[in-house]
């Protein structure tokens, strides 16, 4: 299945980006999620989301002063409201001529490039592109929630690699996990344990 396009940028660095989309989309991208930026050249910067914020404006305030809101007057402001979704990314590798790599891209995107969600094919894809690399794009920036980002990622990735028939990866990632971790005892207790909740949650 081909990548589902989302939004588009609005700013980036090599480290990161944000991406914007219509409130309209928020079923689409979700917490963990592995997202990609097509540029020239056959060259694309793959991401996972660490964070999603939903703005307020100026009607949002007046609005929320009102005792009761219908019905419609919600729906048409998260279908038609001009304030974006955004999407906060943490960039974990990038890919050219067909070859991932988990390093960081040599050049970040660009304001208004597309973003697109990667389907189960492409997650597969770039997670079993080379040894788990890309984890320690996560896991040197102690002030995102590592542990929720991995264990949402892993049980994304996992769903798409057991239907793929590999449902053995999952427990492959979690014990390079364990070994990246080995010197981090309370970062390693904090994603374990996100995981068992994920665990117990599905």
């Amino acid at each position: 299945m081909d990548p589902i396009k989302i939004g588009y940028m609005l700013r980036s660095g090599t480290t990161g980006f944000v991406a914007g989309c219509p409130v309209s989309q928020m079923s689409l991208p979700s917490l963990g999620a592995l997202l990609c930026v097509p540029l020239a050249d056959n060259y694309e910067v793959y991401g996972i989301i660490y964070d999603i914020k939903i703005a307020d404006d100026g009607l949002i305030k007046q609005l929320v002063t009102v005792d009761n809101i219908s019905a419609e007057v919600i729906r048409d402001n998260r279908e038609r409201r001009i304030i974006p979704m955004e999407m906060s990314v943490v960039t974990v590798g990038w890919e050219k001529d067909g070859m991932i790599s988990h390093l960081l891209p040599p050049k970040p995107p660009l304001s208004l490039d597309i973003i697109q969600l990667c389907m189960y094919d492409d997650l597969v894809r770039f997670t079993s592109a080379g040894n788990f690399g890309y984890f320690r794009h996560i896991l040197r920036n102690k002030d995102l929630p590592i542990g929720e980002i991995l264990a949402a990622h892993i049980q994304q990735a996992g769903r798409a690699h057991a239907l793929n028939g590999d449902p053995g990866w999952r427990e492959v990632a979690i014990r390079e996990l364990i070994t990246l971790l080995r010197d981090d005892y309370s970062t390693l207790m904090e994603v374990l344990s996100t995981l068992g909740d994920t665990e117990t949650g599905e």
